[in-house]
């Protein structure tokens, strides 16, 4: 067993060969340090410790060497490898890495054949004499041996470093140089100045980059000198900013000659919003444009019997179509479209202009296409908004703002006997108490919602032709809705064309209007073409008396109302309502309702269509008032405050969206 195994070993290249006889030869490894037996240091073998030794020991030789000489081989070792002693010309020690000359031949002759040598180099003398022969035979003379060239133990000190000289090779490692470098100073170094020039360039080319260019572009920036509020006059709602890529307020397609007119009062008006409606497939979803949004829900307030859906409203055919069409949804029978700009885009004072083909033709009743204004405290359809808002243009504290026009005492006896009023009050009134809800810019101003209509179209049902009523809604109200129809309050041009409407008004508002005649060809079944409609009105919150509303068909002045018709009322205990000083957005829609006026089913054709061209609004030049919360009459903060009553249609009233009228210092005290 003993024999495999080391057989085994013995043929295993991890393991040496393990003999049981004494090695072969005269000689084996002793890895003791040989020490010269001498009192004086004698050279060190200058490449291993490791020495050939005879087996048998002379008498009187200790195998085993005294710790002081173990200690003293040590130290002189050390002191040795030092100095150079020990290295010569190898390994980490050396000086001279060119390898010494072999020996002469006849030196190399003498090394025994068998004689086991750890050195690549001749053995230094100190090595032949401590080489021990075989007994038996004589050692050969040898040659003397030859020093290798260059540097050896006994030199290799004297190239030791050494802080008395710098080194030769690199005066980077000379200290006393670099530190006279660091005192040189030359004021004409061209080298130094092409540094500072480059950092003088650098530090001018960021401070023109961060600075300067800013400057210069908004130097270079053409002004805008239109008015504007909140976002700016780019802005045409404080909401939508003038983006690129999106719509601008005023339409690139609006012909340059359509860009400024002269107005009625002979001021010079210019354009400050235009929609042509030239590109093809728009919608009108929430979101879907910055100034116009279709809304969807049933408009109650008027008993119609459409559903309003915004699917019913695009472009088509370089103009805006409403459709109304017979379908049944949401419990209704009818479907059709509202547009509105409600908070979107709104104007104080101007002139406004559509382009509508009406529906249908001049013959047949039962449509009510409309184009009108409202101020952007009421949104139409929701019910909760407009309670106590529309159409309110009343700036005075008075009885006009009570409830149903009358004091607790239900005077004055005329309003109360009559019924003339089944409105709530006037909700944001100058009677409102301090403190109280109210949009501002103080509880002193009285605010509403006023209405002034472009225009609402219909058939007279005798004559069978087509009329247009263009009329201001306002209230409180005159005693039997009688406003002041006769000159100079109001002027009527086109006696042949235009007449004062037989309806006044009601309950719930009152009426100043007239009627006007239309073309029949400009309907969409009577030859397609578009009438012009529009109206021109200026209000003056200092000068009041200065205000007037004048409706226009086919671009002439078809009639005007002032100040005066609608001013104070002694019986009903009112004083003036005023022109509209509130911010005004845009409605356009197709309706059917019984309310407005009979309707001929059995005639009527659906669907049916309603055509607009373009929506044009200009304000005299220098009083450009664009926005839906100008700082005079802010609307903003009050919509956000009670943003459940304006984004819930089915709200009907103010208490229904948890909110209560401000108290009337006169009719509920402080």
């Amino acid at each position: 067993m003993g024999d495999r195994l080391r057989k085994s070993r013995a043929n295993d290249t991890n393991y040496a060969p393990v003999h049981n006889t004494s090695p072969r030869g005269a000689r084996a490894y002793n890895r003791t340090p040989y020490v010269q037996p001498s009192t004086s240091p004698a050279p060190m073998p200058s490449s291993s410790t490791t020495h050939l030794v005879d087996r048998h020991r002379r008498p009187g030789y200790s195998h085993v060497r005294s710790q002081s000489s173990v200690d003293y081989n040590r130290t002189e070792t050390t002191q040795a490898v030092a100095t150079g002693a020990i290295g010569g010309a190898f390994g980490p020690y050396s000086y001279e890495h060119t390898p010494a000359p072999p020996p002469p031949r006849e030196a190399q002759g003498h090394r025994r054949q068998g004689s086991v040598s750890r050195f690549t180099n001749t053995p230094s003398q100190s090595s032949h004499s401590h080489e021990v022969h075989a007994p038996g035979r004589q050692p050969s003379r040898r040659a003397a041996a030859v020093p290798a060239a260059g540097a050896t133990s006994t030199t290799a000190g004297a190239f030791l470093y050494d802080t008395k000289d710098p080194e030769l090779d690199d005066e980077l490692h000379n200290p006393a140089a670099l530190r006279k470098l660091d005192r040189q100073c030359d004021l004409f170094s061209g080298r130094g100045w092409m540094n500072v020039g480059a950092i003088i360039i650098i530090c001018l080319g960021l401070i023109i980059l961060f600075a300067g260019y800013p400057v210069i572009i908004a130097v270079q920036k053409p002004h805008i000198l239109a008015g504007g509020y909140n976002l700016g006059g780019i802005n045409g709602s404080g909401q939508v900013p003038d983006l690129p890529n999106l719509p601008s307020l005023i339409d690139k397609d609006t012909p340059d000659d359509a860009r400024t007119r002269t107005g009625f009062d002979g001021q010079k008006y210019n354009l400050v919003f235009s929609d042509e409606f030239n590109v093809e497939g728009r919608t009108f979803y929430p979101g879907d444009d910055p100034f116009w949004e279709a809304v969807d829900y049933h408009y109650w307030p008027t008993g119609d019997l459409e559903w309003y859906d915004p699917g019913q409203v695009t472009t088509k055919g370089g103009a805006l179509v409403l459709t109304l069409e017979e379908v049944r949804n949401h419990d209704l029978n009818f479907r059709s479209g509202m547009l509105q700009t409600w908070n979107k885009f709104c104007f104080t004072t101007g002139y406004i202009e559509v382009a509508v083909s009406l529906p249908g033709n001049a013959h047949t009743p039962g449509y009510w296409p409309g184009a009108w204004t409202m101020g952007n405290l009421g949104r139409a359809g929701y019910g909760a908004t407009t309670e106590g808002t529309w159409p309110y243009s009343y700036d005075s504290c008075d009885v006009g703002t009570f409830p149903q026009q009358v004091t607790k005492d239900n005077t004055p006896e005329v309003s109360y006997r009559t019924g003339l009023s089944s409105l709530p009050g006037q909700r944001l009134s100058s009677c409102t108490c301090p403190g109280s809800d109210h949009p501002g810019p103080s509880v002193s101003r009285g605010r509403g919602a006023p209405e002034i209509d472009i225009i609402e179209a219909q058939i007279n049902n005798y004559l069978r032709h087509g009329e247009v009523s263009q009329s201001l809604q306002v209230a409180p109200f005159n005693v039997d809705y009688l406003w002041g129809n006769s000159t100079p309050a109001t002027t009527l041009y086109n006696n042949d064309q235009t007449f004062i409407n037989t309806y006044r008004g009601g309950p719930y508002q009152q009426c100043v209007s007239c009627v006007s005649t239309t073309n029949s060809s400009n309907y969409v079944n009577g030859g397609g073409g578009f009438g012009k409609y529009g109206f021109e009105y200026w209000s003056n919150s200092k000068r009041r008396s200065e205000g007037f509303v004048t409706w226009t068909v086919d671009g002439e002045a078809m009639w005007t109302a002032t100040s005066s018709a609608v001013g104070p009322d002694s019986e009903a205990q009112i004083s003036d309502r005023i022109i509209s000083e509130e911010p005004m957005y845009i409605i356009l829609n197709l309706g059917l309702s019984p309310s407005f006026q009979g309707i001929d089913f059995k005639n009527l054709k659906f669907p049916a269509t309603m055509l607009v061209d373009y929506v044009r609004v200009y304000q005299r030049a220098g009083h450009e008032n664009i926005g839906c919360s100008p700082s005079n009459y802010p609307t903003k903060d009050y919509i956000n405050d009670h943003i459940a009553a304006y984004t819930n249609p089915n709200l009907t009233t103010w208490e229904a969206a948890n909110f209560t009228f401000p108290r009337n210092r006169l009719y509920d005290g402080c």
